[in-house]
């Protein structure tokens, strides 16, 4: 694969088989004309809404928020924002030409990177990366076998991935956007000031893994003359490395990748300066993944998710776009980076070989002729320099994560299956789930956040669905009010479905509220005074995200999720699978065992309503 297709544009700096990319990814002036990227150069750019429609969009998702007083004072900045030749018109006319300057590429992508990641100095573990739990593979208890399983189901993805034989994502509308795929493999977040950059590393070049064990970095080769490594090979130098790497915790360099990104930046800055230091971390970050050999034996959901989540802070590397973790019972999960790449990449490639894996496809490579191996090579540091940031950094994550409580919720009643039959979509009908949830356990409905896919468009990643609606606050309050029969429950529960349902589709055509005025507000200049619709505090109101809520469903999931974006809030990712829905509860200790209860309650209260309100089939026509 010529590698440097696909980022031609980016601000960029090759050195021998290293691409260190920025926090920009600009146009791609040339296309692959193979599978995988031959859709990019024809799909649509991401528009810039009409002015008049994102701010009465905006208005319409304030009223089920705000008092009447606090309505009033809105509306009154927004008619000032759209007055003929006001400063909203300005500029909206200012990002029309940045639309027109980006005519090959994002208006919005460089921003986006740069604000939602790369600039955000904050830890990223518990802050930005995410976790999934996988289904337990009973014929592969053993450690060793399980990942061997992963390791080469992994790299066949990745084998299809750079020889462009991948078939790209699609929707029934179309083929979505494939850049994000760029930065799945061979890819590492690299800390510096004031934003971070990625480095990708040659596919072609850099084959091997890293692998973490009692907080020591050893490598192994996972593709060898052209070949990638069966799984009876893959097994035997996992079983070398649990070998080499004995009984005796080591000084965890990991730990320092769950610091604030300015401290990593300064500490890693240091580690470089000493050339053992230097050559280690050039074959950490060059690597595929990291495979993390956990001595941990997690059983209960919330165990296993928050050992995917954040382990101990030490026996990883959080910076590697995707870590898999194996633990000594043999049960296993997967950990990503998410400031260049959504989930949803990587959640297609966990299922692909999870799904050849449970369903007997997949091919082991066993038939091959065996070749001999060198041992693992274990990574050397010198860290004696770095014992005070470790300690730490040490002590700032277990202050971190003993500040926070996580919650799973299996609700096993029902599933997609039977939500179907109710004739509603199946994930608005899990956010008004978590809106009733949300009001049982508040007394009150708050600002939601859930994440809507925009990869229609080129570099296109996401938009926010407001699901706080006038018709979801009224229906969550008729649920709560025994005088109302289950009838007229039912029929304002599906007003809340068809409302959340329009707004998800205004996002997904990128027409939602607030990238459109993220754009907007970055146009001003820092000395500016700000337009009263960004001064009026029901703006930071409306996007103060007390639910932070996304979907990603596998039946070879049991666990997904990530932290809390506001310190009064919560991190709630679900699964809506056949028969069961998933809940993952992250909260600063706000209550999240009652909370779980509530939804127990709610779905099952949702199900008599649903039921009863089942629209008619319309009758066959008589030939």
């Amino acid at each position: 694969m010529n590698f440097k297709r696909f980022i031609s544009g980016s601000n960029k700096i090759l050195t021998n088989s290293t691409l260190q990319i920025s926090n920009t990814s600009k146009s791609m002036s040339k296309f692959s004309t193979k599978i995988t990227y031959s859709h990019q150069s024809t799909l649509p750019r991401l528009p810039v809404p009409e002015l008049k429609e994102t701010c009465e969009t905006y208005l319409k998702s304030l009223e089920p928020i705000l008092t009447n007083q606090q309505y009033e004072r809105s509306l009154m900045a927004v008619k000032d924002f759209l007055k003929p030749g006001g400063k909203g018109e300005e500029l909206q006319k200012l990002l029309k030409d940045r639309q027109n300057k980006y005519s090959n590429s994002s208006w919005l992508i460089d921003w986006w990177n740069d604000y939602a990641y790369m600039g955000y100095r904050d830890p990223i573990v518990v802050w930005v990366s995410y976790f999934w739990v996988f289904k337990d593979d009973k014929f592969r208890k053993d450690p060793s076998a399980r990942a061997a399983s992963i390791a080469r189901g992994a790299m066949q993805f990745r084998e299809e991935l750079i020889n462009e034989t991948l078939i790209p994502d699609s929707t029934k509308a179309g083929p979505l956007c494939m850049d994000q795929y760029r930065y799945m493999f061979n890819s590492t977040r690299i800390p510096k000031i004031p934003s971070d950059i990625t480095h990708l590393a040659d596919p072609n070049q850099n084959n091997h893994a890293v692998v973490i064990r009692k907080n020591q970095f050893f490598t192994i080769d996972l593709k060898v003359n052209g070949r990638i490594l069966s799984t009876n090979e893959l097994e035997s130098q996992f079983k070398k490395i649990y070998e080499m790497a004995g009984t005796e915790e080591h000084t965890p360099l990991g730990i320092l990748t769950t610091e604030n990104r300015d401290i990593w930046t300064a500490t890693r800055d240091e580690l470089l300066l000493n050339p053992l230091n230097k050559k280690s971390l050039e074959i950490i970050e060059n690597s595929v993944f990291a495979i993390c050999l956990d001595d941990t034996k997690p059983v209960t959901r919330e165990e296993l998710s928050r050992a995917c989540w954040h382990g101990d802070g030490k026996n990883r590397f959080f910076d590697k776009s995707l870590q898999f973790i194996i633990f000594d019972n043999g049960k296993a999960g997967f950990n990503g980076e998410h400031s260049r790449m959504d989930a949803t990449p990587p959640d297609r490639m966990c299922n692909t070989f999870l799904h050849n894996i449970f369903t007997g496809k997949f091919d082991d490579g066993n038939s091959h002729a065996p070749i001999t191996l060198p041992l693992p090579e274990k990574l050397k540091f010198d860290l004696t320099n770095q014992k005070t940031q470790i300690a730490v950094a040490k002590k700032n994550f277990n202050e971190l994560i003993d500040k926070h409580d996580l919650k799973v919720c299996v609700f096993e009643g029902y599933g997609k299956n039977l939500i179907k039959k109710f004739g509603v979509s199946p994930d608005a009908y899990a956010q008004m789930a978590i809106q009733l949830a949300y009001f049982k356990l508040m007394g009150k409905c708050d600002p939601t956040y859930e994440s809507a896919q925009t990869k229609k468009y080129l570099f296109g990643r996401t938009e926010t669905c407001r699901s706080v609606s006038n018709e979801s606050v009224a229906w969550v309050k008729a649920m709560e009010n025994p005088h109302l029969s289950d009838v007229e429950k039912g029929q304002l529960g599906r007003k809340a479905i068809a409302s959340q349902s329009t707004y998800m589709r205004k996002a997904v055509d990128g027409k939602g509220v607030d990238r459109h005025l993220l754009g907007l507000r970055l146009l001003l200049k820092p000395d500016e005074p700000k337009p009263e619709i960004f001064a009026d505090p029901a703006y930071s109101r409306s996007s103060h995200w007390n639910l932070s809520t996304s979907q990603i469903t596998s039946e070879y999931y049991e666990g997904y999720g990530w932290g809390e974006v506001v310190p009064d809030g919560w991190g709630c990712a679900y699964m809506v699978k056949n028969n069961s829905l998933h809940f993952n509860l992250v909260s600063l200790k706000l209550g999240n065992e009652t909370f779980r209860h509530y939804f127990h309650e709610a779905l099952n209260e949702m199900k008599v309503v649903f039921e009863k309100t089942i629209p008619e089939l319309t009758p066959k026509a008589k030939l």
